[in-house]
């Protein structure tokens, strides 16, 4: 994930049996003084991350920068560095593992993730550098080579992506839940913003549930006459508009709590098909069209580019466990695909800033008119080749 969460224990989130290496061409990070295979312990390899402060900047070291084909363990640890809390592994850009809310003081903790042969990245967001090589060697057992069954693989893929995703979004209304009890507005406003984005990056499949979607992410000019306003909204209203905590408000979270719990039980062991990543991906695009570029979609707290950024990072990530067999399928496509990607995140890192509420720009009225047209430019010449993967995959 792109947005870490500060605060309680850490969650685990193990996402992925990857059997293939992704790209190698960021940055090196640190590696310790063992630069050999890690050793293998109870049918894994052990590799130790530590998250520290080295001549005052944060880095990630790995004790060992490989490990041999099959299954690896990631122990993950801060000795002091607070400004980073959070590790990904990496493979061509899908999110295999990670840890998120590791911050100093709290014991290690640790993901295990099955690996093929190949080139893999350590993502370390706020570290210098970010991304440190990580190599496999030899080959794991493979998911098959054929497109049907890397259609398979990505699927099955996603939905441990899903999983975790709802997992830190469950930790994350709790929290927030935590501020609005306790009578806190800045803590929660500061827990909403780190909340969305774990609701955004699968808006396509909350919106699955047709009775549960409108409960958790209503805005008010959608709600029916008699219909009570219930969700993110009406306490983003509360927290960043009024500034106020009210006994309405403690109950909205608590129902918040509760939906978000149900939504769990309700993807826990879904299935996908190929072409729904495909059209959740497209999908996500028109989201961030149609409600983030115009700003209705954080109408109070005008953090809307914290949600079009998370919109962004799921339909990446429904790409990216489609793309082995989408570069069978059609290699062009897919390339061009991967650059317009990389020219969107590249824009968005623009906007980036620290002393924000979520980590980027307040989206007001002066940035909308300045950028909205640019923004909306951007998009589009990601969506036009990304729509036709639905068909692709569809008739593969």
């Amino acid at each position: 994930m792109r947005s870490a969460v500060i605060t309680g224990l850490g969650t685990l989130t193990v996402l992925a049996l990857a059997a293939c290496g992704g790209n190698s061409g960021a940055a090196t990070g640190t590696t310790g003084s063992s630069g050999d295979a890690a050793p293998v312990s109870n049918g894994a390899a052990q590799v130790k991350v530590t998250i520290q402060n080295v001549d005052g900047k944060a880095v990630c070291v790995l004790d060992h920068s490989s490990a041999p084909a099959g299954p690896v363990s990631f122990e993950v640890s801060n000795k002091d560095a607070s400004g980073v809390s959070e590790v990904e592994l990496l493979s061509d850009k899908r999110i295999l593992g990670e840890r998120e809310n590791v911050i100093p003081g709290l014991k290690p903790s640790s993901f295990t993730v099955t690996l093929g042969g190949g080139s893999y990245q350590l993502y370390c967001p706020g570290s210098e550098p970010e991304n440190t090589a990580f190599t496999v060697t030899g080959s794991a057992a493979s998911a098959g080579n054929s497109v049907a069954e890397q259609l398979k693989a990505g699927t099955d893929g996603y939905a441990k992506y899903v999983d975790g995703q709802v997992d830190s979004l469950v930790g994350a209304v709790d929290e927030l839940k935590a501020a609005i009890d306790s009578g806190d507005v800045n803590a929660a406003q500061l827990a909403y913003a780190k909340a969305r984005p774990f609701y955004e990056r699968i808006e396509p499949v909350a919106e699955s549930f047709p009775d549960l979607d409108p409960a958790l992410d209503l805005r008010i000019a959608d709600v029916q006459p008699g219909t009570k306003w219930t969700g993110f909204h009406p306490i983003e209203k509360d927290i960043f508009e009024a500034k106020t905590i009210t006994a309405n408000t403690k109950a909205l979270a608590a129902g918040l709590v509760g939906n978000i719990a149900k939504l769990k039980s309700l993807t826990a062991g879904l299935k996908y098909k190929a072409e729904e990543l495909a059209n959740g991906a497209s999908g996500l695009l028109e989201e961030v069209q149609s409600s983030k570029i115009t700003g209705e979609e954080e109408a109070y707290s005008h953090i809307d580019l914290v949600d079009f950024v998370a919109n962004i990072e799921g339909s990446q990530q429904s790409f990216e466990y489609l793309k082995p067999a989408l570069s069978k399928i059609d290699a062009d496509l897919t390339n061009t695909i991967s650059a317009k990607f990389d020219e969107v995140t590249k824009a968005l890192d623009g906007y980036k800033d620290a002393s924000a509420i979520g980590g980027y720009k307040i989206y007001d009225a002066a940035l909308k008119a300045s950028d909205a047209k640019k923004l909306t430019q951007l998009i589009q010449s990601l969506q036009a080749p990304l729509s036709k993967i639905a068909e692709k995959v569809a008739t593969a």
